[in-house]
């Protein structure tokens, strides 16, 4: 028996030791059982010890072999104290066998050699954080658990979808062997590089974006925009079809926009410039500037009867007028569906936003063009510029058909698990339109799946604190999609992964929603506070921890996790790209190449600089170069460091013996 029960206050046991700390090993986050002869073992884990007493916190309670988290029931001060058993650690900590729908983590720092064994059902079916500081180990840790999730389990889970957003595109090289570990699993990468891709370019079909993506990718500011996205979406499948109801609907469409201009009231020079810069971009075989206007005696195309005389007026305006009005229809034209053209590029939108902007009157205004045309120079933008190959599909494909093809292998004709989106190739803003824009397709398509949950969708962000923010999105659409996805994804089978180093600059609701933390050393004061105040369960122990963690150790808590679990994540084979900068390969490696090298004693420097002599004539270098040693890699180290000396409770000195009970 360790001691006696001294003071009980809140969730802390103070116990008067009556063993001779000096003769036992490290007994700092072991875990002490208190029984006081009933069926109920209270659990705690030792935070401080003395030559005295020791300090242990009320972690949770055995019951009927039952393990229950939380700290509602205290020890009686009868109780007999012990170290936990093998048996009992297997309630808190999960099994040694890595079995069917369990997948291991890592080893724990506190109990040597022993196997943190997730259930994947806890861990996976929720949104999860990896948090911490850069160089703490992160993208090894994420590469580490993903590649176990598919390795460690007898049968891998071939039926997942993950999509990975990697920020800086260190990912593929931790994923794309995982076919030689299991012929089923499949791995895809997509690429922003359009200078020199090494993968296929991402590419969205234009026409699968709604008005709400719209409205991100032309970063509309204000909901009076909306408006003008919608008729553009609404009219851009008529203006870009060829029936002829299709035909007969444009024609009424230009000429009530041409109506508008003729009545607006405006000077005729302007009227004129305006009918005819509208008719030059859109028009149809049957409404265009050569439009013949036939008269008694005379015929005019609809363009010489724009002519502007001396006075500045337009004689024939009302003969215009009439023309413009024969092609208006009153009835409301039915097109089928078939009719209608669903298969448009940048450019047709670009053009169909421009006509939506007249057919609203925006001339009328121009307040109001400067402020609805703004999108159309962002479009213009967009449909000129580079950034236009990620919107270029190349065939028609309806929303199903995309995400379908995202995650199948048409080499080999089969599911694909991991699709990496290499992001790291554009700008933030792309970067986090392009994000949202995917994301919430995935969501769209399993809300509407039947039956409900049928398919799960994972989003794994990397560097989430630059896409998952509070924007403006909210004040805009009436939501932000990864809010939504935090607070209804789950009941759908989406689920968010946040990877990120500073977590304060996260959306806070998408981090409260979040079940499962994984997180690794974090050392900035705003951070620091912010996960004491948005993450539950932790205590003031665990934010010291946090401070103190080796590369590659994490403490993870959550449903997956009985208690707060202090590990080493084994490296990934392979790694990420993920290594930082060797300065002196950098620095000093085209130096010696160029220059040569010299020895003095034991000293390697380049040689000084003097008067110049032709190269031919300079002396060879006696000295080959001395190879430069390999960097060690930064992010996790080689051999867990935090477990040395640690013990094991079962190999502990008589007294302390576990299995003997008390002493």
């Amino acid at each position: 028996m360790l001691g006696k029960i001294e003071e009980i206050i809140d969730n802390n046991v103070i116990i008067k030791l009556s063993i001779n700390i000096n003769e036992q090993p490290n007994l700092v986050n072991l875990h002490v059982v208190f029984e006081d002869g009933t069926n109920r073992r209270v659990i705690a884990e030792i935070a401080n010890v003395n030559q005295e007493k020791m300090i242990a916190t009320i972690v949770g309670e055995i019951n009927n072999n039952i393990f229950t988290p939380g700290a509602s029931v205290k020890p009686a001060f009868k109780s007999t104290i012990r170290l936990i058993k093998e048996d009992e650690l297997e309630l808190l900590f999960g099994k040694q066998q890595t079995e069917l729908g369990f997948t291991n983590f890592g080893t724990s720092n506190v109990y040597e050699g022993y196997k943190i064994n997730v259930d994947i059902n806890k861990f996976f079916n929720a949104h999860f954080s990896v948090l911490g500081n850069t160089g703490s180990g992160k993208s090894c840790t994420v590469a580490s658990i993903l590649q176990k999730l598919y390795t460690s389990s007898p049968t891998p889970p071939i039926n997942s979808s993950m999509f990975f957003f990697d920020a800086y595109g260190e990912y593929s090289h931790a994923f794309s062997r995982l076919q030689e570990k299991n012929p089923k699993l499949k791995y895809k990468t997509y690429t922003t590089n359009i200078v020199d891709p090494d993968t296929d370019i991402l590419k969205i079909p234009i026409w699968l974006l709604d008005v709400d993506d719209l409205a991100l990718l032309l970063d509309a500011t204000s909901p009076t925009q909306l408006p003008i996205i919608e008729k553009t979406l609404k009219l851009v499948p008529i203006l870009t079809g060829s029936s002829e109801n299709v035909i007969r609907r444009k024609n009424d469409i230009i000429a009530r926009a041409l109506q508008d201009i003729l009545l607006s009231g405006a000077d005729s020079t302007k009227i004129s410039d305006q009918v005819i810069s509208v008719l030059a971009k859109f028009n149809t075989p049957t409404l265009n500037l050569e439009s013949l206007i036939v008269q008694p005696g005379y015929t005019r195309t609809f363009k010489q009867c724009l002519y502007i005389d001396k006075t500045g007026k337009m004689q024939e305006m009302e003969l215009v007028v009439e023309f413009v009005r024969g092609y208006i229809i009153e009835d409301h034209i039915e097109i089928p569906e078939y009719e209608l053209n669903p298969f448009y590029s940048l450019s047709d939108l670009e053009m169909t936003m421009e006509f939506a902007l007249i057919s609203e009157g925006v001339l009328k205004s121009d307040k109001i063009f400067d402020t609805a045309n703004i999108m159309n120079v962002r479009l213009h933008t967009l449909a000129t510029g580079d950034n236009r190959h990620f919107f270029n599909y190349p065939k028609y494909v309806t929303r199903d058909q995309y995400i379908d093809s995202l995650i199948w292998d048409e080499k080999t004709n089969s599911k694909v698990q991991i699709v990496n989106f290499n992001i790291n190739y554009i700008d933030d803003r792309l970067a986090k339109v392009i994000t949202k824009i995917l994301s919430r397709m995935l969501f769209l398509k399993a809300s509407t799946l039947k039956p409900r949950g049928s398919r799960a969708f994972h989003i794994i962000i990397e560097e989430a604190h630059r896409y998952v923010q509070h924007d403006n999105d909210i004040e805009l659409l009436g939501y932000n999609i990864f809010e939504r996805i935090s607070k209804e994804g789950r009941k759908y089978g989406v689920f968010l992964a946040l990877i990120t180093q500073r977590p304060s600059e996260l959306s806070d609701t998408c981090v409260s929603q979040c079940a499962n933390f994984v997180i690794l050393r974090t050392l900035h004061p705003v951070d620091l506070k912010y996960i004491k105040e948005m993450v539950p369960n932790v205590t003031q122990e665990i934010m010291i921890q946090l401070k103190n963690l080796k590369p590659g150790n994490c403490i993870a808590f959550g449903s997956a996790f009985k208690v707060p679990t202090v590990m080493y994540v084994d490296l990934p084979n392979p790694r990420p790209l993920s290594n930082n900068v060797d300065l002196t390969k950098v620095w000093y490696e085209a130096a010696v190449q160029q220059l040569g090298t010299q020895n003095v004693g034991s000293q390697r420097f380049i040689q000084p600089l003097g008067t110049p002599q032709p190269m031919n004539q300079m002396a060879p270098t006696q000295v080959q170069p001395v190879p430069m040693q390999q960097p060690m890699a930064t992010g996790m180290p080689q051999q867990p460091m935090n477990n040395v000396n640690r013990p094991q409770p079962m190999n502990t000195p008589p007294i302390m013996n576990p299995n003997q009970g008390a002493a």
